[in-house]
């Protein structure tokens, strides 16, 4: 897949499911001063030929769009169905009423349900005056477009939760996994940037450790590998970033990148 055009990335969060700090824990890291050990939970946004692309809508989404001074949003598109990548959907209503129009949502079956259960009021014949406005597009393993953008989505497990991650260009985005088949696996290789999850040191049911996401990055061989969706535990920015091989860096809040 080609470069066309330029990319602007933005990490809009890149902490796991309670965020960092989490409440009322008195770790280091969640009593850290440094900017960098404040995650919000785990978004991006992508802007390319005039298009703007957010990835996720979490319990942060309001907080984050404010931050990042995003004010035109042409689609989001979802990863998977958990709380921490959906809560926030309701608060697409401030670009409904900005930009005059629907919103363009690209999901699976299994997240389309969850929106319609959780954020029934959405999706109601009879509509409360003031609530969200959305157009459902149903995505599967193949490749789609958005504003005549491809994205290819790159199939993943969250332990036993099919998961999608996303390549556009160049760029790949991969967030809550812990298994990824090797033919999926092809969609990602010759990818420049490279974005993984790394929750902590220790096993873990559903995401990739540490060293599992650095043996990963070398094998995919990216020029730039990012982590994302990190947990208190795994550590200090500073100290963990230290640690890492050369070609692959912590993601914080904030962070930009571009291609």
């Amino acid at each position: 897949m080609a470069l066309s055009t330029r990319q602007k990335i933005t990490f809009l969060g890149t902490g796991t499911s309670q965020g960092v700090p989490i409440i009322a824990c008195d770790c280091i890291v969640c009593q850290s001063k440094d900017a960098k050990d404040k995650r919000l939970r785990s978004s991006i946004h992508i802007e390319q030929d005039n298009t703007s692309i957010v990835f996720d809508s979490g319990p942060d989404f309001r907080q984050q769009m404010l931050r990042a001074r995003i004010k035109r949003m042409d689609a989001l598109i979802f990863t998977h169905g958990h709380k921490d990548h959906t809560a926030g959907f309701d608060d697409i209503r401030g670009f409904n009423f900005i930009q005059q129009s629907d919103m363009e949502v690209f999901c699976d079956k299994r997240v389309e349900e969850t929106l319609r259960k959780d954020f029934d009021y959405v999706f109601a014949d009879t509509k409360y005056p003031g609530v969200p406005k959305a157009n459902l597009h149903r995505i599967e393993n193949e490749l789609f477009t958005v504003n005549g953008i491809p994205i290819q989505p790159i199939h993943v497990l969250h332990y036993k939760l099919p998961v999608f991650g996303f390549r556009i260009n160049d760029f790949t985005y991969i967030t809550d996994a812990n298994y990824i088949s090797e033919e999926e696996k092809e969609k990602i290789k010759g990818s420049k940037v490279f974005v993984i999850n790394a929750l902590r040191r220790e096993k873990h049911i559903s995401h990739f450790t540490l060293q599992e996401a650095i043996e990963l990055a070398q094998e995919i061989g990216a020029e730039r590998t990012y982590f994302t969706h990190i947990s208190h535990q795994l550590g200090l920015h500073q100290e963990v970033q230290r640690e890492l091989p050369e070609g692959i860096e912590l993601a914080y809040d904030g962070l930009v990148i571009e291609l």
